[in-house]
């Protein structure tokens, strides 16, 4: 993939519909609504394209509105990691944003996305004037922390099943990605890039997960039949593979 200019230029005002679509936006009074509108811009990701790079300072903080993006360290000198994969309705780079750091991570587009973007110093103001933005955030900060743990979780399983079946119920956490639902937007390459593995090693993956009724490739995408059921699903193979019970 390639990098793309044009994402500053391609950016504009949110729409009514884009606004209210945002989930942190209802703990916010009139007035700080307004002041965070004031300065919010989306734009168009087409694949490939960074939002975010290693060594680049804060600029904003981002939402994904529609499409699919990748949270990794592909350009950094360590072994590289997929730290997560990013759903519609999720935002991200709260931390970066809170020590206004530089980018220790890339984030980029697999498929054509709207990202939505909050100014740094309207965050900071935010987390000044809104308590109901500081508790977002705070929550934020925890379950973000839950799915690095479990990313890394991720790379140290060698049951490629187990591996597709965590990296899908993490894309469908309703809190984190609020708009995903229970259909995603991904095709099977999509889904091997963020999982890493290959797209037919994937597919045979997916078809366990669907023999098992946690799943149904639909059309487009993916929907989850059994959230739940699909989080233990790891916990039962890999149970079995060391002889724990169940």
């Amino acid at each position: 993939m390639v990098q793309r200019n044009g994402l500053r230029q391609r950016a504009r005002a949110l729409s009514d519909e884009e606004f209210a679509r945002i989930p942190w936006m209802q703990r916010l009074s009139p007035s700080e609504q307004d002041k965070a509108r004031a300065g919010m811009m989306v734009t168009l990701a087409q694949p490939g394209d960074f939002i975010c790079r290693i060594g680049r300072p804060v600029t904003y903080w981002f939402g994904l509105m529609e499409g699919l993006l990748k949270m990794s360290n592909d350009d950094s000198q360590g072994p590289i990691m997929t730290f997560a994969g990013l759903a519609p309705g999720g935002w991200f780079g709260e931390g970066t944003a809170l020590k206004r750091e530089i980018y220790r991570y890339n984030v980029q587009a697999l498929r054509k996305s709207w990202v939505a973007g909050l100014p740094v110093e309207t965050f900071h103001w935010l987390l000044d004037h809104s308590i109901g933005f500081n508790r977002f955030v705070m929550w934020q900060l925890n379950e973000r922390l839950g799915q690095f743990i479990a990313a890394r979780e991720i790379d140290r399983i060698t049951d490629p099943d187990v591996r597709v079946a965590r990296s899908l119920a993490n894309l469908f956490h309703p809190g984190l990605f609020p708009r995903v639902g229970g259909m995603l937007r991904i095709t099977q390459q999509e889904l091997a890039y963020l999982v890493g593995l290959s797209r037919q090693r994937v597919n045979q993956a997916l078809a366990v997960l669907d023999e098992a009724g946690l799943i149904e490739v639909a059309y487009g995408g993916l929907k989850v039949l059994d959230l739940a059921q699909l989080r233990s699903f790891a916990g039962h193979r890999l149970g079995d593979d060391i002889g724990l019970p169940r």
